[in-house]
């Protein structure tokens, strides 16, 4: 897919984004399409989870691997994770984490080359299916990403781009305040909705995303290290505000912190890097995944146990 300004290809997130680039900025946007609902157990017609008193996965991943043209980066993970929790992905750079979340919602096709194989169900529908519209895929699950990328726009119009291009017909003020309340920003905004977005600090630019990403109402909210640029007290903020999401969303992040992973999460998974000693092609691999409370106390791998007591990472 192109990446160009705007790109209509790539306007498929609930997550519409910028990325600063030696030209510019470039922009990925949502791309307009009329509303389609997933037909798959489970969801709304608005796409949210509505639970069930058995609480299927909100995502089962079979047998996933992801090459980037001939070259293996994640090989055969098999994992479910559960609505309305928090599930973190850790491990050592270059072990696939940051390939494996972008795999929930497709944005690794925006990348020339990549490929993936086995299945990722959301809801018991595979979405790498023949036939499946990314664009539809993306409506249900938004990412936020590792750097805080608003618009060059206003507070307002950032929060109420995705709703307005999708033909959002209800009272847009209510949508951009109920969206800035619930990224915990509005109280320090809300008398300057005019005011651009690039003026905001960086603690306050990556809650604005956050409330961009909730305003078209994902059923799920992917986060790659989406505190790493921040200082620790806009980083509390952000961890104080994944767990009041998590009342309404199934969160996934991608975290280099540890600290931050047993702080924040639920459930974890550990990946690594296997190494092949003939040729030193290198990919990542599930090592573990569980509660996050025996992940960091009781893990059943060695692995896992060296990387989170810090023997290495």
């Amino acid at each position: 897919m192109k990446e160009q300004a705007p790109d209509t290809q790539a306007m498929n997130s609930p997550v519409a984004s910028s990325e600063a680039t030696s030209g510019g900025t470039r922009v990925y946007a949502q791309e307009v399409a009329p509303p389609v609902t997933l037909s798959v157990a489970g969801v709304s017609e608005e796409g949210r989870a509505t639970g069930s008193p058995a609480e299927p996965p909100v995502f089962s991943v079979r047998n996933l691997s992801v090459y980037y043209g001939k070259n293996l980066a994640l090989k055969d993970v098999n994992m479910d994770i559960r609505p309305r929790r928090i599930t973190a992905i850790i491990g050592p750079s270059g072990c696939g984490k940051s390939t494996l979340i972008r795999c929930f919602n497709r944005m690794n096709e925006l990348i020339p080359g990549a490929r993936v194989e086995g299945e990722v169900l959301y809801h018991g529908e595979n979405i790498y299916a023949p036939g499946v519209d990314p664009v539809v895929v993306r409506r249900h699950i938004g990412m936020v990403f590792q750097r805080p990328n608003p618009f060059p726009k206003s507070i307002y119009e950032n929060v109420a781009f995705g709703a307005r291009i999708n033909g959002y017909k209800g009272d847009m003020d209510e949508l951009v305040e109920r969206s800035l309340r619930r990224a915990a920003l509005w109280d320090e905004v809300k008398n300057q909705l005019k005011k651009s977005a690039l003026d905001l600090s960086g603690g306050q630019q990556q809650r604005l995303c956050i409330a961009r990403a909730i305003a078209v109402e994902p059923d799920v909210i992917l986060m790659d290290e989406p505190a790493s640029a921040l200082d620790p007290i806009a980083t509390t903020r952000i961890e104080d505000l994944m767990q009041e999401l998590k009342q309404d969303y199934s969160i996934v992040i991608v975290t280099h912190n540890m600290q931050q992973a047993a702080r924040v999460s639920d459930e974890t998974a550990f990946l690594y890097t296997e190494v092949d000693e003939a040729t030193s092609a290198r990919w990542g691999i599930l090592v573990e995944f569980g509660p996050t409370s025996r992940i960091f106390t009781k893990p059943l791998d060695k692995r896992t146990e060296d990387y989170v007591s810090g023997r290495f990472g």
